[in-house]
């Protein structure tokens, strides 16, 4: 969503602001009511005593109060449905952002959807009304004017001196609020972070050090807040006392004007009433002073979230892919700068194939695998399906094309079935189907409740294994053309590990391009090619048994092999295909793979 597209939104909004607008005209009109019934009955009816003439003014007010009700009712009314309609028109599309926000590692995201509701919240509240009641005043002041000179000076000196109490506050507690706000919110970021860690806290007693660095964050802004409390309280107090001061004031000056013989009873009545309807705004949008900072902070924050360039444009279907992939030069930095993770990538896989994607930690395979799936874009360079670059490719359409495992598995809340449905519309045959593909149909129909049964937030009812075979069914919905697995046995067992080769081995037949990270030997005999990356470079790119014959054939100490084209079996590497944990290579030490190697 661009600038545009919110301006779009607040401006379908004017017709309700203008309907409230003209609902507080007619309201703040019908205010005058009181004052004209007290001047009425203190000059003519208890002079005239009349009745009849009573009974006539109290009808009039009471209807003229059972009107004004009726439009502050409209008015809240309208005013609530505007927020909901903003919340309704906005909040899509900044979910939809906030996430893309969180894939390009930006810390401002989630707490946009935050930032909306505090501006769905002000709409509807006594703040925003009093900013439609606030050209009122003027209209007031004009009365208490007619009335007596006297009362028009004293009301006016009264704005004057509310208006600066405002400005005060705005000047002693603006960049409290805003500092306040902001470590609210990092101090709600890291407490979301601490929670996805919870295990790690807990099985190695770190729950003192991280409730401590966390209460001294939290602390930074309470101190903030109850600062920022004691300031607007102040100035409430300040405004309260005034206020109230000035209108027992009016009264004074009434009862002097009236001694004097230049006011009656009902003219004094009449301007202490009219006294409070002129400031009765002024003072409200001082004690909504901190709400008023708050939503200019927040919506501020928004338009500057809006303005940032769309992480991935809008883009036209494109006919199904048959799978085939080329990585053309790719370079990959790091949002916050460093050093190059990937450095020129080149390789190709024909449609059909499949590439075990190989290296020690931190060579960069998994963010080979996002790149390969469109997941990100890099800084140079371009990953080509079918010709097309991946990442502009509609991403609904993708959905039917591509299937993703990725290291770290996370599933949503919901029943197994909607995972493996990539939470859309549960077809029966297509989650079935997929969940035999991946061999792990038995082990749901296990479950409590089968494919219906709700495996909670993240798929916390659920152990390593059973989340991560759940997650390559969900990866082979639909039988993509082109699947994409990063470390896809980390959490397997032995039986887990056979399903999973099975199921690429099955992938393969129906003609799918599959590219595996992997570590594990009993994998990359289930592979066509290797790709071997080390320190962001191909070291070696071929066919399987060649590359592993010539890891294995190369002598120690032979120098660096530049990277191969895309058509040609990269020269022998200085290590073998080997090793633990996050990589395959032990330096200096040549260890044969398994089935060729």
């Amino acid at each position: 969503m661009s600038t545009e597209r919110m301006g779009e939104a607040v401006s379908a909004s004017r017709k309700g602001m203008i309907a409230v607008a003209v609902f507080s005209f007619g309201e703040n009109l019908l205010l005058l009511a009181a004052p004209l019934y007290m001047l009425q009955v203190y000059d003519r009816v208890l002079s005239s005593r009349s009745m009849d003439t009573l009974i006539y003014l109290t009808l009039i007010l009471a209807l003229a109060l059972i009107t004004l009700a009726m439009l502050e009712y409209a008015r809240g009314r309208v005013l609530a449905s505007v927020g909901t309609w903003l919340d309704h028109k906005l909040s899509p599309v900044l979910f939809e952002r906030a996430i893309e926000s969180r894939i390009r590692g930006r810390s401002y995201g989630a707490e946009s959807i935050n930032d909306l509701a505090t501006l769905r919240n002000f709409v509807p509240s006594t703040g925003m009304k009093a900013m439609f009641d606030l050209p009122w005043t003027l209209i007031f002041l004009g009365a208490s004017f007619l009335l007596h000179p006297y009362f028009g000076y004293l009301a006016l000196g009264t704005v004057v001196i509310l208006v600066l109490l405002g400005l005060i506050g705005e000047f002693v507690t603006r960049d409290a609020i805003a500092k306040s706000n902001e470590m609210a919110m990092v101090a709600r970021r890291e407490l979301n972070a601490t929670v996805r860690n919870v295990e790690v806290i807990e099985a190695m007693g770190m729950m003192g050090n991280i409730s401590r660095k966390w209460r001294e964050r939290n602390g930074g802004a309470l101190e903030l807040q109850d600062q920022v409390f004691g300031r607007t309280t102040t100035i409430a107090a300040i405004t309260k006392f005034f206020r109230m001061f000035v209108q027992s004031l009016t009264l004074g000056l009434g009862a002097w004007l009236v001694l004097n013989q230049e006011a009656t009873g009902g003219v004094m009545i009449a301007a202490s009433i009219l006294l409070t309807r002129a400031v009765g705004p002024i003072e409200q949008c001082i004690g909504s002073w901190k709400n008023i900072v708050t939503v200019r902070g927040a919506w501020r924050r928004l338009k500057e979230f809006v303005a940032e360039p769309r992480f991935r444009t809008e883009a036209m279907e494109l006919p199904e892919p048959k799978g085939h992939i080329a990585c053309e030069g790719l370079v990959m930095t790091p949002q916050k700068g460093g050093a190059p993770i990937l450095k020129g990538v080149n390789f190709t896989l024909e449609a059909g194939e499949s590439l075990a994607v190989v290296g020690p930690s931190g060579a960069g395979k998994s963010t080979l695998a996002r790149l390969v799936v469109g997941a990100l874009p890099p800084t140079r360079g371009l990953v080509r399906l079918d010709g097309a670059d991946v990442f502009t490719w509609n991403r609904e359409q993708m959905n039917k094309y591509v299937g993703y495992l990725p290291q770290d598995v996370e599933l949503f809340a919901g029943t197994v079935a909607e995972n493996i449905a990539r939470l859309g519309d549960v077809d029966p045959e297509k989650v079935v189907a997929a969940a035999k593909l991946a061999r792990v149909h038995d082990l749901i129909v296990r479950l409590p409740n089968g494919y219906e049964t709700e495996i909670g937030e993240g798929g916390q009812h659920l152990s390593g294994g059973q989340r991560q075979r759940i997650a390559l069914a969900r990866a082979v919905y639909g039988q993509p053309r082109l699947l994409v697995m990063d470390e896809p046995n980390s959490n397997l067992d032995s039986d887990g590990e056979i399903a999973l080769m099975a199921t690429m081995d099955a992938l393969k037949k129906a003609g799918a391009t599959v590219l595996v990270v992997t570590h594990r030997p009993s994998l990359v005999q289930h592979v066509d090619k290797m790709l071997l990356l080390r320190e962001g470079q191909v070291e070696a790119f071929g066919p399987r048994q060649e590359v592993i014959a010539r890891l294995v054939k190369q002598p120690q100490g032979q120098e660096k092999t530049p990277q191969p084209q895309p058509s040609k079996p990269a020269a022998p590497a200085k290590t073998a295909a080997t090793g633990s944990g996050g990589g395959v290579l032990r330096p200096q030490k040549i260890v044969p793979l398994p089935n060729g190697g």
